[in-house]
């Protein structure tokens, strides 16, 4: 699905109506609504704005973010005691998530949770009318959006959910006996009762215990983003791992807005370990008592201590320098701060630095560090009248929390649990590891090269400014020689002086070309043009007939004479083929490979391999884009659990092992030039792109086990590994497509390595990865900032996309792009194309510093990176590509001296899925045309036309075969594309590129104010700025003041409400079952082969080796899942935020 995300959003019929304010419903109990996105789904801008208003409605929101399984958020809504689940889900599979969360709600005995949901227009009519009768309480469509407005549908959400869970103390009196620590309901109500009755609440709970257990209390508090919950988390799982038979319990507290009474309970989001059956969490709000703590904590303690859990957590909201009131409920308090407190001054005024018994300094890979390390411990020592103590005798460590496995956060853990161990009865001691394994941050960017985006503007500026000057000079010296030739024997000898004098001013390679430019433009003109490409002439025809009979040129040069002109032209466009390849990175288009893509992925490999055999039909090039399901997108395998059920199969297709790789891709030959394959995939992509290349390398073993007729051994192999262990043989379960020929089905169930002598495989190995073609997307910095399907720690993914490029670099795979840097998910998220652009650009140069700090050559791996652009119908989309070839060649050929190779910009366009409207879908491909005949103009290196109806459907191979005539159409039959660069000499292209190209360069610097990618990233500076845009654009929308035909304009007579697809694909269940059976099959078949080469992989990521290398190996064994679960472990589950 690559429609909006936040078409569920209301659009106003009158786009000339103003936006009134909407009446807000505030209800009369406290309300709690826990928030998230779907399973395996990360579009979550569109829930994250319903929380903003359910907040400002008076409610307390308990905010899960993305990603979400049923079971986490049906344990997180009881626990919390909430009246109501809000959710959204774009992803497919929602039938089974929703009915799955209502059924799970009524087992555990929490049937009164309501139920709230949307999709935008992935939902379909009849599916709500189901899903309503199954018991969910509310599914909002798009059209609920446009009659009742965003804040209608808030109102009618929270009105519902307007009604008490617990009426009193005395209500839940027979539930005081009941507690304990599996009882998760019975606490969480008698906490909820406390809240609304806590003297009557405390009366009652005192007199059935009248003696309450002594439990361990940690007290955590700290400034407000000091990083406390990322802590907690932290502590939560060293906890969980160092005591596998105790319970914890955790209460943490956030500030009431006085001015609503709503409260964003956050807390939840930052924390990975807290679902487990030994965890219990709740979430207050201080309601009115402007206090870090609510009034209601002590009840909720003894709550908790009555319930037999082995050790508390009580995390207080964000302080300032004077609250102290975490010491009256705690045994030991941690007070953690960040280097960023200001003058050493500053910290005489902090009382907690009198009280506390731990001090964590976090974020100690903040500039100031070490000093402010130094500062709080002599702070500490002058409170507590230390003076002869050492700094190892002190209880302050410097942390990382949002580093995996920070030696600074685990001795801070062993710290408190021998403090709390000391201090009470419990039995919590642990070895503390030496102050010697301090806290040091493993930086993507070294700190000496954050400036790297603004030297970058710095020198584009300096070159544009070099070229203005060399222009003027250029101009002054022909005007000279002009001179000189009309005076002939009368010039004075001072004009020849002169001439000599300013030519020593002009470059002389520009005089050079300034002077070589009639020949070279001669060439164009002729009837063939040769050029080289690694070492070999290519022959072009420059003209082509049209119908009429008329030479058609298909490089158009400019008929400037002057060389001011000229000079400009040179240095800033050039002809296609040369620097700054702003007409396009080749002299002309590759013969018989038109840009278009063929598009594909639904159901199992054997669906959407029948689909790319259609698509790609008489096609010279078989050019295959990969869309994956949302399961395998996370890293998962397919499970029966419905949550996960649902969405095998389901808005793309589902691979879960090396066999499923070989089945998709079979048929077309991995090797051969004219075969090139992109996925979309960036989580797991390492493990995806192990699956890839170990298929192309067997579909090369197979070529030549055919060739010396080798087929016995085959047989002979899988006889062996499956049937005589009575399994069942991996297979292509359907008939072979039209046009399949069979290749990379015969080693399905084994790999070349299995039939071939070794050193033979090593040798077709190695020539199958020197031909291999195509692009792994990757990009997990665009994830992060915008559409997200992290699913590892950023530092542990950039190292394994690192991994990936060395990997390359060593195998010489120079045909296959390492990462696609894409701006398609950044401007789907909702950025304008100017933050798309920049945005793209500067994740981009990260990785060429990030590479360069590994000690890579950029000549090396420059070629093997690649761009994927979203084209929408803004004027600036009329050049982002030029814009993007521009700044990129010239970064790279001035700031970094790289070859020729490295400064080409490749790059993809897919048409925008944002401007896909789920209302008069006819009209979409009449978008996608504009935005399609963009790109070919702009001479994009190869373009996805987006399927018209893919706003409310997995597309039907109708609409796919519609979406790519535009193209074609487009290439072949529409005159001026017999022209390959028709931008060039437009006034207002040159106007738009430069314009473009300035407010890209200031955006560069913005970022680099904020510590470079990375340092505006941990301030979710990208992410607010593409919430900022896509709201700005929802809000002209809704107002029509940006008019959009069929949706807030030109409606037709029945309102253009939003459409029922009339065919709807959905994964198959014999889809579903096949894919479950694949992998029993691998695991089974490959139990304990799979469990040595899980360690072997764990052992690369922690001895600092090569992790893709392991990978390559153990993809033969593993499945997508298990080699997912394995970097985990080593590398760290991906953070959330808000």
């Amino acid at each position: 699905m690559h429609a909006t995300v936040l078409n569920i959003l209301p659009l106003r019929q009158d786009r000339f109506s103003s936006m009134e304010k909407e009446t807000v419903y505030t209800p009369s109990e406290k309300v709690r609504i826990v928030t998230a996105a779907s399973l395996f789904d990360g579009h979550d801008a569109a829930i994250n704005i319903m929380r903003r208003i359910m907040q400002r409605s008076g409610c307390e929101v308990i905010h899960l973010g993305h990603d979400r399984s049923v079971d986490e958020v049906v344990n997180c809504a009881i626990q919390e005691d909430a009246q109501a689940i809000a959710m959204t889900s774009y992803q497919g599979g929602h039938m089974e998530y929703f009915k799955y969360m209502k059924d799970l709600l009524d087992e555990r005995g929490a049937s009164h949770i309501r139920i709230f949901g949307g999709g935008g227009g992935t939902i379909l009519p009849e599916e709500i009318k189901e899903l309503h009768a199954h018991g969910i309480e509310r599914i909002y469509h798009p059209d609920d959006g446009r009659s009742m407005g965003l804040q209608g549908m808030i109102n009618d959400l929270v009105q519902r959910s307007d009604f008490k869970t617990v009426e009193s103390a005395e209500s839940v009196a027979n539930e005081f006996l009941t507690l304990k620590t599996e009882n998760v309901q019975s606490i969480a109500r008698c906490i909820t009762a406390a809240e609304l009755d806590p003297e009557g609440f405390r009366a009652a709970f005192r007199s059935v215990h009248k003696k309450i257990p002594a439990v361990p209390v940690l007290g955590i508090t700290g400034t407000g983003g000091a990083g406390k919950s990322s802590m907690v988390d932290e502590l939560v799982r060293r906890f969980l791992a160092a005591f596998p038979s105790k319970r914890i319990g955790l209460i943490s507290v956030d500030p009431s807005k006085r001015k609503t009474g709503g409260a964003l309970l956050g807390d939840r989001i930052r924390m990975n370990a807290i679902n487990s059956e030994r965890v219990y969490m709740r979430s207050l709000a201080t309601r009115q008592s402007n206090l870090a703590l609510s009034k209601h904590v002590s009840e909720g303690l003894d709550v908790l201590r009555v319930s037999g859990f082995d050790l508390i957590i009580l995390e207080t909201s964000g302080i300032g320098q004077s609250d102290t009131e975490i010491m009256d409920h705690s045994d030991v308090a941690l007070y953690i701060m960040t280097p960023e407190f200001g003058a050493a001054t500053q910290l005489e005024k902090i009382d907690m630095l009198d009280f506390a018994d731990v001090v964590a300094i976090n974020k100690t890979d903040k500039r100031g560090a070490l000093d402010a390390i130094r500062d709080v411990r002599k702070q500490f020592k002058r409170n507590h009248d230390l003076w002869d103590a050492t700094d190892e005798d002190l209880p302050i460590v410097g942390t990382i929390a949002s580093q995996f496995n920070d030696p600074g956060t685990n001795q801070l853990f062993g710290m408190l649990m021998n403090q709390l161990t000391e201090r009470t009865e419990a039995s919590l001691s642990v070895e503390v590891q030496s102050i010697a394994n301090q806290s040091e941050k493993v930086f993507v960017i070294p700190p000496k090269r954050t400036r790297y985006l603004s030297e970058i503007a710095e020198q584009i500026r300096h070159y544009n400014d070099w070229v203005q000057r060399q222009a003027e000079v250029a101009g002054q010296l022909q005007a000279l020689h002009t001179a000189q030739s009309l005076l002939g024997q009368g010039a004075d000898g001072a004009v020849a002086e002169k001439a000599k004098e300013v030519q020593l001013d002009l470059d002389p390679k520009v005089l050079e070309w300034l002077e070589q430019w009639p020949e070279l433009r001669a060439r164009y003109e002729a009837e063939v043009y040769t050029y080289q490409v690694r070492g070999r002439d290519i022959h072009v025809d420059t003209h082509s007939k049209s119908l009429s009979h008329l030479d058609i040129p298909k490089i158009a040069t400019p008929s400037l004479s002057g060389w001011r002109d000229l000079t400009i032209w040179g240095l800033q466009e050039n002809l296609p083929g040369y620097f700054p390849y702003a007409a396009g990175i080749y002299p002309f288009k590759r013969q018989g490979e038109d840009p278009a893509r063929m598009f594909a992925g639904e159901g199992g490999p054997e669906r959407t391999n029948k689909r790319f055999h259609y698509v790609s039909q008489g096609m010279p090039a078989k050019r295959l884009s990969t869309a994956f399901d949302s399961v395998t997108l996370y890293g998962r395998d397919p499970d029966r659990r419905p949550d996960i059920y649902g969405k095998v199969g389901n808005s793309g297709v589902s691979i879960c092992s090396l066999d499923d790789a070989k089945k998709l891709y079979s048929g077309f030959d991995l090797c051969d030039p004219s075969t090139s394959v992109s996925m979309t995939i960036n989580g797991p992509a390492p493990i995806m792109l192990a699956f890839f290349l170990n298929a192309a390398v067997d579909q090369h073993c197979e070529k030549y086990i055919l060739e010396h007729t080798l087929e016995a051994e085959v047989e002979k192999v899988l006889r062996t590994k499956w049937d005589d262990k009575g399994l069942q043989r991996p297979a292509y379960d359907t008939e072979l497509p039209e046009g399949h020929n069979g290749l990379g089905l015969m080693l399905l169930g084994c790999t070349g390595d299995e039939v071939i002598s070794s050193d033979i495989y090593t040798k077709l190995k190695e020539e199958a990865l020197k031909q291999v073609r195509g692009t792994v997307q990757a990009d997990i910095l665009k994830e992060d900032q915008a559409q997200n399907t992290c699913i590892f720690s950023t530092e542990f993914a950039l190292r394994l996309m690192g991994d990936v490029q060395e990997s390359f670099i060593q195998r010489s795979i120079r045909n296959f792009y390492s990462v696609s840097i894409s701006g398609y998910h950044i401007a789907e998220a909702g950025a304008n194309p100017i933050t798309q652009l920049a945005f793209t650009l500067s994740n981009g140069f990260t990785y060429v510093e990030y590479y360069l700090s590994r000690g890579m050559d950029l000549n090396e791996f420059g070629p093997n990176l690649s761009f994927f652009f979203s084209n929408g119908i803004d004027p600036e989309y009329a050049v982002i590509g030029r814009v993007a070839r521009r700044i990129w060649a010239k970064a790279m050929r001035e700031k970094y001296g790289a070859s020729s190779r490295a400064q080409m910009l490749k790059y993809h366009i897919q048409t925008s899925g944002r401007s896909l409207h789920a209302q008069e879908i006819d009209f979409n491909d009449i978008r996608t045309t504009l935005q399609a005949l963009y790109a070919i103009y702009d001479n994009c290196n190869s373009l996805h036309t987006n399927a018209y109806d893919e706003a409310i459907t997995t597309p039907t191979e109708h609409s796919v075969r519609r979406a790519m005539a535009i193209q074609l159409i487009i290439n072949k039959e529409l005159g001026l594309t017999k022209n390959e660069n028709p931008l060039q000499g437009s006034f207002i292209i040159e106007a738009l590129t430069d314009l473009v190209e300035e407010a890209v360069l200031t955006e560069f610097d913005r970022i680099t104010e904020r510590g470079g990618v990375i340092g505006a990233m941990e301030t979710m500076y990208q992410r607010s700025r593409i919430q900022e845009e896509s709201l700005h654009y929802e809000t002209l929308k809704h107002t029509g003041e940006f008019p959009i035909i069929g949706v807030n304009t030109f409606l037709a007579k029945n309102g253009s409400p939003t459409l029922t697809p009339g065919e709807v694909i959905r994964a198959e269940t014999e889809e579903k079952e096949s894919q479950l059976a694949q992998v029993e099959r691998m695991h089974n078949g490959y139990a304990n082969e799979s469990e040595q080469a899980i360690q072997r992989v764990k052992e690369a990521a922690v001895a600092g080796e090569n992790v893709f290398e392991s990978l390559m190996e153990c993809a033969k064994c593993c499945t997508l899942g298990q080699l997912s679960e394995a970097l985990f472990e080593v590398g760290g589950a991906y953070r959330r935020n808000m």
